[in-house]
């Protein structure tokens, strides 16, 4: 099997006609016929069911597409990482949008300090679409809020992060310490937009259902700075990380929740196994991040 075999099979299952795809190829359909032979005899298995119309794939055929997109998509990428290599090397990171204020800029300058020349490739996604672009090889790590499920991930470092409660300053003058959340229940809340924020939202709610009652969401934004706005607004309440509190919002005061909240982590995501040169100082660099966040976000509760 060759590359070539597998780029003439995506090109006939995206196109689900041979003449189409030779076309799209600018080879003649015969020999185009010829390689698909020569893949499925490679494979032991048909990848395409012939019809007057064109062809389908089989359940073969439907399970090669992602493995061979995959494949191809890293060897397209082999010349653009052997140029970076030659030039200071290449780093692709995923991120939740809450890490760029906190993570990302000591992070960044603490790698160009040790590699000036490094290409720095960010993409902001929130933590489902990291896992999956971890997996596809695609990032080489990412700063997620979650806990991977898939067999290839690890957590390469971790922070605990729990939910605490922004308010206005001018309600912030309550006993200071860990707040009932069940007491904020007759409160306007303001969230994070659902399908910008799934996680934020769902967890949102998800602890107001533990506290006994359905929050009386007024207000959405999505982006953590445009919670921490409309609160220092004085428009509501809202239930954010702690690690929100070190983004400096005006007018916003924040608290803890009492009771234990297991789980709730920022962590460095990352392949098991990946032989990827920077990976040991990105998680050196992000485990020490790491400390210091936490430390600070204690610090600032009220």
């Amino acid at each position: 099997m060759e590359l070539r075999h597998l780029r003439y099979f995506m090109a006939v299952a995206e196109t689900g006609n041979l003449s189409r795809a030779a076309e799209k190829l600018f080879i003649a359909q015969p020999p185009l016929s010829v390689q698909i032979r020569q893949l499925e005899d490679e494979l032991g298995t048909p990848l395409f069911v012939r019809h007057p119309k064109g062809v389908r794939l089989t359940a073969a055929g439907e399970a090669l597409v992602p493995e061979a997109r995959y494949l191809l998509d890293r060897a397209a990428r082999v010349k653009e990482r052997l140029h970076d290599a030659a030039s200071g090397g290449h780093l692709a990171l995923g991120f939740v949008p809450s890490a760029s204020s906190t993570v990302l800029p000591d992070l960044l300058r603490r790698m160009r300090k040790q590699h000036p020349h490094l290409n720095i490739e960010l993409r902001e996604m929130i933590s489902s679409e990291q896992a999956e672009a971890l997996v596809a090889g695609h990032i080489d790590a990412g700063i997620a809020r979650t806990q991977p499920q898939h067999p290839r991930l690890a957590v390469a470092a971790r922070m605990a992060d729990p939910f605490c409660l922004a308010m206005p300053t001018s309600q912030a003058h309550r006993k200071p310490g860990p707040v009932d959340l069940h007491s904020f229940a007759d409160h306007a809340f303001v969230a994070f937009t659902r399908h910008r924020g799934p996680a934020y939202f769902d967890q949102s709610i998800h602890l107001c259902a533990k506290a006994g009652f359905s929050p009386r969401i007024r207000y959405e934004a999505s982006t953590v700075h445009g919670v921490l706005d409309l609160v220092g607004a004085g428009l509501g309440v809202a239930l954010v990380p702690a690690s929100c509190a070190l983004l400096g919002a005006k007018g916003a005061k924040f608290r803890g929740l009492r009771g234990p909240h297991p789980g709730e982590v920022l962590a460095l995501l990352q392949r098991k196994s990946d032989a990827h040169p920077l990976l040991p100082l990105v998680q050196d660099a992000v485990h020490a991040i790491f400390e210091s966040l936490e430390r600070r976000a204690g610090g600032m509760m009220v």
